[in-house]
């Protein structure tokens, strides 16, 4: 029933938006034939209104997907680079952190492996607020960073790259079937950066999933319990993505494009110098203002890529 009421409530909006295009075109016509500039001056506001309606009806749209609504695992790992990529992971965290805090979603930091001399090698985030993997499943792929490097005595320039992977945090209700013997457990002392807050007792958790390989750990929680249990809240949603990229691979391959799963190509270009620019190579969208991007502001791109799925873009 609530979905039969969420998918009336598209419908109505939708209808609602042809009846406002139809009126104003029929008031338009009157009032060009009279010379009414008032009016018309009116029809245009309501136009860009209207317009505006549109773009969040397509959005909406391009959020239908079945797991659209979850809450988002992300996770960001150091690619080719070094320790400058190692701050580039850096870079991006606190980039998602802001963007997250700006449309007001939780996140959690579940898992941090810092790296040798700056930055983080890897780090996974739980994001829970509406939406947040519908809105989130567009950055999956790699990010790559031109700059001046700061660990770099000759100031050169520098690229490096950084994966995204988003994963919807499954519900409960699904089934994914775990065997316990398919899974080794360790547990270690768990700690902030540089050493910070370690703890006397070896509450952090690592699950290796035996028949796949996959490794989670979590290190966030206080107790072992409860890092345990997140850390099988993770593991459950990475089996479910393999289970999904099996079948769309099966799909694909019927349709004789086959393309095998992964990160795939570079999807988008942050360039610090010798220019400012960032760059979607998907959708085409950019902008000059990289300051504003790396603080957070990349909801222009998520849309570009969401209405790209709709055929909006």
């Amino acid at each position: 029933m609530r979905d039969l009421a969420a998918l009336r409530e598209q419908v109505a909006g939708w209808e609602q938006l042809t009846r406002q295009v139809g009126d104003a075109l029929d008031l338009l016509e009157l009032a060009a034939a009279e010379e009414d500039e008032e009016t018309l001056a009116l029809i245009a506001a309501e136009a860009e209104e209207t317009e505006r309606q549109i773009d969040q009806r397509e959005l909406q749209l391009a959020l239908s997907g079945s797991h659209d609504p979850s809450d988002a695992i992300l996770a960001i790992h150091a690619g080719e680079g070094g320790t400058e990529a190692q701050d580039w992971v850096q870079m991006m965290l606190r980039m998602y952190l802001r963007w997250a805090e700006r449309r007001g979603f939780k996140t959690t930091i579940t898992d941090q492996t810092p790296g040798e001399e700056a930055g983080i090698k890897s780090v996974t985030v739980e994001v829970e607020g509406e939406y947040a993997y519908g809105y989130l499943r567009g950055e999956k792929g790699n990010h790559r960073l031109v700059r001046l490097s700061p660990f770099d005595a000759s100031n050169r320039r520098h690229t490096s790259f950084a994966q995204v992977e988003v994963l919807p945090l499954v519900d409960d209700d699904i089934a994914i079937d775990i065997h316990p013997n398919d899974i080794r457990m360790d547990v270690f002392l768990s700690g902030g950066a540089g050493g910070q807050n370690v703890q006397k007792n070896a509450t952090a958790v690592r699950l290796t999933h035996l028949p796949t390989g996959i490794v989670v750990s979590c290190q966030n929680e206080r107790s072992q319990t409860q890092n345990r249990e997140m850390a099988m809240r993770v593991l459950r949603s990475r089996l479910y993505e393999v289970e999904l990229q099996k079948q769309e691979e099966q799909e694909a391959a019927l349709r004789g494009a086959y393309v095998k799963a992964g990160f795939g190509s570079r999807i988008r270009n942050y360039v610090l110098q010798p220019y400012q620019m960032v760059k979607d190579e998907r959708t085409g969208y950019e902008t000059g203002n990289t300051a504003a991007v790396l603080d957070g502001e990349i909801d222009p791109f998520i849309d570009a890529w969401l209405k790209m799925q709709v055929g909006g873009g």
